[in-house]
């Protein structure tokens, strides 16, 4: 008996019913490059392209016979400004973070004309056009002025609104002519005007915020009088907010070893227990009532002091409110430790 001649038909073996992987590696290459390319045209798309804004109200004023202080306004929040640019004609003479509004431009030649313009440059790298130049002249050199003006005789501040405030004073004298008024707010410079100039309006200031301004007059070789007298100004709350927190009348008055301080606490509708002493710019204690000593009226607090006589102090305060936070900080007060 013969075996049965094996079949010559191949039998079809068990597969599962995947697709064919077959040419499937460069389509999902294709696939995948056009997603990508997809994904690409879609983020350039959707990148900041838009420049920010002109800034606005450029001004420039010659402190000096070498120098020329120039001023801007900021942007709206919206642009996402993160730096300006400062231009000398065509040349960029200084670059300046988003919070700086204002720079001095020195090394500069005596009656010299001189155009400045400012760009406003995001985070994207969008840089805003040029707008217009503001110009100023220097003054002619006096090499052997060493005397410096007298200091403003009179100085006087109102608010005009939430965010911003007139101030006013007296003109200084000076042996060879004033050449410029810088404002002071404590130590720091936040503003220049020209020589016939007593009067200016400050922008950009906090509600509810108390502001201690001061004025110093300069000559055409940079000497700088000392300060005038201060003027506090007091903006008020801005819409929807609550009434004003900081203390009022605050002083700060040396005498051997301590300094003593006294204010008004502010009308918050209930006691006010705690206040947050800043000496020279720096919180350093809290002042704290306890039960039963809390001041009905004019509140006084004696400090001890350690550092030698001559020292300067600048000392503010606030109140911690009823629902916990900080008000607003009072007038800043100058104190010089005494012996």
């Amino acid at each position: 008996m013969h075996d049965p001649a094996p079949s010559t038909a191949p039998r079809s073996p068990r597969r599962s019913r995947r697709p064919s992987t077959r040419g499937a590696a460069p389509a999902l290459a294709l696939t995948l490059a056009l997603a990508l390319a997809a994904v690409s045209l879609t983020a350039c798309g959707d990148s900041d392209t838009t420049p920010p804004a002109v800034p606005a109200g450029l001004t420039a004023q010659a402190g000096s016979a070498t120098s020329v202080h120039v001023m801007w306004q900021s942007p709206a929040p919206s642009d996402g400004v993160t730096s300006f640019l400062v231009y000398q004609a065509d040349r960029l003479v200084r670059e300046l973070p988003a919070d700086k509004t204002m720079t001095d431009i020195t090394g500069l030649t005596p009656r010299t004309a001189y155009a400045f313009t400012v760009r406003a440059r995001d985070a994207a790298g969008n840089t805003s056009p040029a707008g217009a130049a503001a110009s100023a002249t220097t003054p002619a050199a006096t090499a052997e002025d060493r005397l410096a003006p007298t200091a403003p005789p009179r100085t006087e501040g109102r608010a005009l609104g939430p965010t911003s405030a007139r101030l006013t004073w007296a003109a200084a004298t000076d042996d060879t002519g004033v050449t410029a008024y810088d404002v002071y707010q404590g130590e720091a410079r936040i503003h220049t005007v020209g020589p016939g100039t007593t009067t200016t309006v400050l922008e950009d200031l906090r509600p509810d915020s108390v502001y201690t301004f001061t004025v110093r007059a300069r000559d055409g070789a940079d000497n700088s009088s000392p300060a005038g007298p201060a003027a506090d100004v007091t903006t008020p709350p801005g819409p929807g907010q609550r009434t004003g927190t900081a203390p009022a009348d605050f002083t700060a008055v040396a005498s051997p070893g301590a300094v003593t301080l006294a204010w008004t606490a502010p009308a918050t509708g209930r006691q006010t227990t705690a206040y947050e002493l800043y000496v020279n710019g720096r919180p350093t204690t809290v002042i704290q009532f306890g039960e039963g000593a809390v001041p009905a009226g004019r509140a006084e607090h004696r400090l001890t002091v350690a550092e030698p006589p001559g020292t300067t102090w600048t000392v503010k305060l606030r109140a911690r409110l009823p629902d916990g936070t900080w008000g607003a900080f009072s007038a800043e007060r100058r104190v010089v430790l005494a012996s």
